[in-house]
């Protein structure tokens, strides 16, 4: 099957021939804190059918956006993971979620939300907090860890092997920063 191009001879179109379509930058977002298999992936991109999640997760492969490997003890498991290339995608994650915090609004009834998602806007926050260090931080029953460098702040899944703080907040308090209604500061408990 071809690829579907806007036929513009111009760096946003042809970015957006790679990852404009719906999910890619969801899978993204996925995968930016590590690898994951594709039914992790399935499970936190709740609404995506099957047969999209494996025609997107194609596509990007063949773009050189994510590949996949298999791993475990007898390499039976697939895991997909984000290329030097999907890695350059974070600073576009970064501004459509500082760009799109305006727009949450309420949560609806029937809106889906994982933990994780935050894990974007928390970075903003957790950078605001500590100028530099690995920061780990408990959602809930989710965890990750943040590295903040001079240059950016990247997440990733668990716990920080020694972390130089760890923060817990629950998941009210995590939409409440996210939304830069409190700070982290005043949310978290050490």
């Amino acid at each position: 099957m071809s690829r579907r191009t806007y036929g513009h001879f111009c760096a946003v179109s042809r970015a957006l021939d790679v990852v404009g379509d719906r999910w890619n930058l969801l899978v993204v977002r996925e995968l930016s804190s590590g690898p994951r298999r594709y039914s992790d992936l399935f499970a936190d991109l709740p609404g995506i059918s099957t047969d999209v999640l494996a025609a997107r997760l194609k596509d990007l492969e063949r773009e050189g956006v994510l590949t996949r490997r298999r791993v475990g003890p007898r390499a039976t498991t697939t895991v997909y993971e984000l290329t030097a290339v999907g890695v350059g995608l974070r600073p576009v994650l970064d501004a459509l979620s500082a760009w799109g915090t305006p727009l949450l609004g309420e949560r609806g009834d029937t809106d889906a939300v994982r933990a994780h998602w935050f894990a974007l806007p928390l970075g903003r926050a957790v950078a605001d907090l500590v100028e530099t260090g690995t920061v780990t931080v408990h959602i809930g029953e989710s965890t990750l860890y943040y590295v903040v460098t001079e240059t950016g702040v990247s997440h990733h899944d668990g716990p920080a092997a020694e972390p130089d703080l760890e923060l817990h907040l629950d998941l009210s308090g995590a939409i409440d920063v996210a939304r830069g209604n409190r700070t982290l500061a005043d949310t978290v408990t050490t």
